[in-house]
């Protein structure tokens, strides 16, 4: 009895060492995989994924999505302590965490860009504002489309309009920049004092989170995301969407690579993705996001903005911050 009870122990301890290896080497081969952090939308995400798995990288990476605030304050505060090999985000949070904390890989991606661009970092998507509203809902409330940003604070539309929160959502910044830049600072606060009473219990915490609610007609009209709108409209939901008269303001999400003391190896193939990425993967995202970024990239057959605008000042976290200052 005694023999078997020390066999039983025996083979239990080899087993249970057996089993610690196997995690250990379970560990291993997670930590050979690339980190990819992303703020993008779920298009965008699809499009990066589906292009690494279809090039050779498939089980070879983990995508993790956060939202834009949470991704920049990471960015800022924690440098090249971030987890992730990859970034794409914002480009105005990368390029000024890069000035920061000088953290970023030159990128060798065979791209050539069409606007300059630090080395550092190489842009991915181009984010649109727009006005949207429900066709049904709309006409129901007896009400007409607006045609501007400034009509948004229209007593008409109280209670029926819905908004993203500048504060949680990089997509309210495209509704400030328009209003700011055509009517300067002093006005346009004014004009987002009524655009907020309208919106009332409406502002959303999701850039996309608007579009939601105006969809299934719990608020008539809304601003966000112009490539979700067009998408909307042609999926054959009672969606339109109109081109503001300030003009469609934008921004740019990029990519970029970690300098973490990787191994040449890694290093390679972080830069072999990115490549993918922008190349492959973007063939899709234009479908999606109507603007070329890229020599040889076209639009032709696009429901492209018809005025697309830029702010007038360098986009920069403090000038985001200062924004967010005028919704007290």
């Amino acid at each position: 009895m005694k023999k078997i009870v020390k066999f039983m122990l025996v083979g239990t301890l080899g087993l249970g060492l057996l089993g610690l290896a196997g995690c250990k080497g379970a560990g291993a081969a997670a930590e050979n995989k690339a980190v990819i952090y992303t703020n993008a939308d779920e298009e965008p995400v699809k499009a990066m994924e589906k292009a690494l798995d279809d090039n050779g990288f498939k089980d070879k990476y983990v995508l993790q999505s956060l939202g834009t605030s949470e991704l920049g304050g990471k960015l800022l505060a924690e440098g090249k302590n971030l987890e992730a090999d990859l970034v794409t985000m914002s480009t105005f949070y990368l390029d000024a965490a890069e000035e920061k904390n000088h953290f970023l890989e030159k990128l060798a991606v065979n791209v050539q860009p069409l606007a300059e661009t630090t080395g550092y970092t190489l842009p991915l998507t181009v984010q649109e504002g727009v006005i949207f509203y429900n066709t049904k809902a709309l006409q129901e409330a007896g009400l007409t489309p607006p045609t501007s940003l400034k009509d948004l604070a229209n007593p008409a539309y109280a209670g029926q309009l819905s908004i993203s929160d500048i504060k949680q959502s990089s997509t309210a910044w495209l509704l400030f920049q328009g209003l700011i830049d055509t009517y300067g600072e002093k006005e346009a606060q004014q004009i987002l004092a009524k655009i907020y009473e309208n919106a009332g219990d409406h502002v959303e915490a999701s850039g996309s989170a608007p579009l939601k609610k105006v969809k299934v007609g719990e608020v008539a009209l809304g601003f966000g995301l112009r490539h979700q709108a067009v998408a909307a409209k042609k999926a054959g939901d009672p969606i339109e969407y109109v081109e503001p008269a300030e003009g469609t303001y934008h921004l740019t999400e990029s990519l970029g690579i970690l300098n973490k003391g990787q191994s040449k190896e890694k290093m390679t193939d972080l830069q072999k993705m990115a490549e993918i990425i922008l190349t492959v993967g973007r063939k899709e995202i234009i479908q999606y996001y109507p603007s070329a970024l890229y020599e040889g990239e076209s639009t032709a057959g696009l429901e492209t903005a018809k005025s697309q605008k830029a702010f007038g000042e360098k986009l920069t976290p403090a000038l985001l911050a200062e924004h967010q200052g005028l919704v007290k």
